[in-house]
This record gives C-alpha cells, sequence and structure tokens, in this order.
C-alpha cells in the first residue's frame, strides 16, 4: 500500500482513536447493563436493560468493530508502523480481528437471544466484561507500544541501514 499523507494518516488516526474508545464505551455500557440485568430482582428493569443491549448490539457493535479493524489496518499499512515489523502493531490486529469475529458470531447472538428470550445469564455479563478488559489492553498496548520489532522488522531495518550506507558510499565516490 502506497504510504498515506500527512493529513490522510492524521485523519485516519483519529478516526481509528474515536472509533476504538468508543468500542471501549460501548462494550462497557453494555456490561452496565448485562449487569443490571443479571442482578435486578426487577423483571421489567432486566427486560429494559436487555432491550436496550439489543439496540445497541444491532445498531452499534458490527459497525464500530469493523470501522475499528479497517482503520487500525489503514495505519499499519498505510506508515512506516507496518503491520507485521513491530509485535505490538501485530499483535493489535490479532487481537482486533479476534474480537471482532466475537462481537459479530458470539456476542451479537447472545445478546438477542437474551432480548428476544428473556434469558439473563451470565453470558451477559462475561462477554462485554472480557470485550472490556481485552480493549483496555489493547489501549495499552497501543500507548505504550511494547515488546520491539518482529523478526520481520529487524530484517526490514538492517537492509534499511545496509542500502543507506551504499548509498553513502557511492556518493562520496562520486564527489
Amino acid at each position: 500500500m502506497k504510504p498515506l499523507n500527512r493529513r490522510t494518516r492524521r485523519s485516519v488516526l483519529v478516526a481509528h482513536v474515536a472509533v476504538s474508545v468508543s468500542w471501549l464505551g460501548l462494550t462497557v455500557g453494555l456490561l452496565t447493563l448485562g449487569l443490571t440485568a443479571f442482578f435486578t430482582g426487577d423483571p421489567a428493569t432486566a427486560q429494559a436493560a436487555t432491550r436496550a443491549m439489543k439496540i445497541f448490539g444491532d445498531w452499534l457493535v458490527v459497525p464500530v468493530a469493523l470501522l475499528s479493524l479497517l482503520s487500525g489496518l489503514m495505519l499499519a499499512l498505510g506508515t512506516p508502523w507496518g503491520l507485521a515489523r513491530h509485535r505490538w502493531v501485530w499483535a493489535k490486529f490479532w487481537i482486533t480481528l479476534v474480537t471482532t469475529g466475537l462481537s459479530i458470531f458470539s456476542l451479537r447472538p447472545g445478546i438477542n437471544e437474551a432480548a428476544e428470550g428473556g434469558v439473563i445469564n451470565s453470558d451477559l455479563v462475561m462477554g462485554p466484561a472480557v470485550a472490556s478488559a481485552t480493549y483496555l489492553f489493547v489501549t495499552a498496548v497501543s500507548v505504550l507500544k511494547p515488546w520491539g520489532l518482529t523478526r520481520r522488522g529487524r530484517r526490514l531495518r538492517v537492509s534499511a541501514r545496509s542500502a543507506k550506507a551504499v548509498d553513502e558510499r557511492s556518493s562520496r565516490q562520486t564527489a
């Protein structure tokens, strides 16, 4: 992929941060509603909480997850960070890919089942709790950028240094 120009990179970065933080906020909201549905003694409150979860699940979970994945891929492929050069980017990619799949194929159907059938169990709490913890971890990885380069990243760095050294030697010889 061609490197993103400064304006585009900044725009995609802002969109990625906004949508990723929204995904974390969405799962915290789902966790709050799941806890309310699970622990309340009032059936009307439990039903209202599961219906609210269904609205979030139907309208927000899929687009927010896919936008986070897509904007992250654009940043990885369109910037020097690369997708497989740094372990933290590689880890974020796989975690985001897995959690996107789980959000679409597990969390959302579980919410729909609870809302339609009135089945309120610990899955309404565990799914959003695990998702919230995962997105908090991914946020920390984004800020701290741990773990260094991948094998591919080290290889690319060495080849870039050697190419630069060859260029410098050849420019000295012609001067």
